[in-house]
């Protein structure tokens, strides 16, 4: 008998018989840079500082303006080294063990995004 699959306004037909489907999981991390907000409330309190609080805001937006801006994709290694660290994982970055890890960590990752995120933090060179 030829069993087919198929979805029709989210849910999976097998055989005649109607399953809701699950949407698909994204990769479950979201990189929130802030950094822009922080620089523009420093500016904003720089210009309305009294002398005394004049130099510590200015050291702050030079260190703000010095600052490295890591990209998305660093961002989630270091997310995924943070995790590994966390659970006390040292093994190897790329195995079944770290993608285990990593999903303890965060039960919401989907095995896909967990998969791509290890991967990603295995290519990286150590920071």
């Amino acid at each position: 008998m030829l069993k087919c699959r198929f979805a029709v306004s989210g849910r999976a037909h097998h055989g005649g018989m109607i399953f809701k489907s699950k949407p698909p999981r994204e990769l479950g991390v979201v990189v929130v840079r802030d950094v822009d907000r922080i620089a523009e409330a420093v500016d904003a309190a720089l210009a309305r500082a009294t002398d005394a609080e004049r130099p510590g805001l200015e050291r702050a937006a030079a260190l703000i303006a010095e600052t490295p801006r890591p990209s998305e994709a660093e961002l989630r290694v270091r997310w995924v080294r943070e995790r590994f660290a966390a659970a006390g994982y040292e093994g190897p970055a790329e195995s079944a063990r770290a993608v285990k890890v990593l999903r303890d960590a965060e039960p919401s990752l989907s095995l896909v995004a967990a998969v791509r995120l290890v991967k990603e933090a295995a290519a990286a060179p150590e920071a």
